[in-house]
């Protein structure tokens, strides 16, 4: 910790709040352009500061840290997933790792609900006919989706984020399952009404709609591979506003080719530029668009800036993120 104003430096434009704030209380280095840094350019950052405040976009792997030296104690990253961060080799070298739980669940859950609606009414397909100029009057079987109230929700992950999207889908009529790794207290499934499956495979072979809703972690990598997106109903859709390597994207794109699957809704990517997936019609793509409210991304800087401040005053950031934890 060091003994006067802490050197931070930030890797991407945040909001002016944020940012003004940043350089108030701290010997601030910001973005000037709203890039993401180059390998070289993250590296020069990581050596030169005490703090460094990455986002999602910037890969703060072992290599990085390594060349790190010994001045940067902190990685206060703006963002909830650290999937970015190797948080263990961060660790080894005794640099902390924070970020912003807890900020961006109802601006998510509204994408995902978003998409649920957006996917089964086929709203993009509207919106394009109506742009294109292609729609010449009201038919009676023209661009018939699916009907939300009734159909079965199945969520993979019922945290924060998945708890939101669960009382927002029954707010539609939706019915709700879920799959975690651990089952929720009764109380709280009682008040989600929320049904349980110990068997992810026995859930997603007979949900109408799966949200995926789990973070990025080694268990979780390819958690819907291909075996499991062949046991979806051909009816059914997915979505997922989590982390993109959760899907085998490659599996998802053939079977949408094929009409194995009924449509997609994403809003993250394994590989965002796979230029198959955009061809489909039957898919709903957003450019990770989850957490992008004003209020978020403001909040988001907020815990950021608490994070710093707790450091420097020699205090446990209350947002660490230690291994055990992923």
């Amino acid at each position: 910790m060091p003994s006067q104003r802490p050197s931070v430096a930030v890797t991407r434009r945040l909001p002016e709040p944020v940012e003004a704030r940043l350089c108030e209380l701290f010997d601030t280095r910001l973005r000037t352009d709203d890039t993401p840094m180059s390998r070289e350019e993250l590296a020069e950052a990581a050596r030169s500061c005490d703090v460094l405040v990455p986002t999602l976009s910037d890969k703060v792997d072992a290599g990085l840290i390594g060349q790190a030296g010994d001045r940067l104690k902190l990685i206060a990253n703006y963002g909830a997933g650290v999937d970015h961060i190797d948080v263990a080799t961060a660790r080894q070298r005794g640099i902390l790792v924070s970020n912003t739980p807890g900020v961006s669940a109802d601006d998510t859950a509204d994408m995902a609900m978003a998409l649920i609606l957006a996917t089964l009414r086929r709203i993009p397909e509207g919106l394009a006919m109506m742009q294109s100029g292609a729609w010449d009057g009201w038919s009676p079987t023209a661009l018939m989706g699916g009907r939300v109230s009734g159909r079965r929700l199945g969520i993979l992950g019922l945290g924060r984020i998945g708890q939101a999207v669960a009382r927002r889908a029954s707010a539609f009529g939706m019915q709700v399952h879920y799959h975690n790794r651990k089952r929720l207290r009764p109380e709280t499934e009682a008040a989600l009404g929320a049904t349980w499956w110990e068997s992810l495979d026995q859930m997603v072979s007979r949900m109408d709609v799966i949200s995926v809703n789990c973070p990025h972690t080694p268990s979780t990598f390819h958690l819907m591979n291909a075996r499991r997106l062949k046991l979806m109903k051909p009816e059914a859709v997915i979505v997922n506003t989590s982390r993109g390597e959760v899907i085998d994207q490659n599996a998802l794109t053939r079977m949408l080719r094929a009409g194995e699957i009924a449509g997609a809704g994403l809003d993250v990517y394994e590989d965002a530029a796979n230029p198959r997936l955009r061809e489909l019609k039957n898919v709903v793509l957003l450019p990770h668009m989850g957490s992008a409210t004003t209020e978020g991304r403001i909040e988001m800087g907020e815990k950021v800036l608490l994070n710093i401040k707790t450091w420097a005053d020699g205090h446990r950031p209350p947002d660490q993120v230690v291994p055990a934890m992923l």
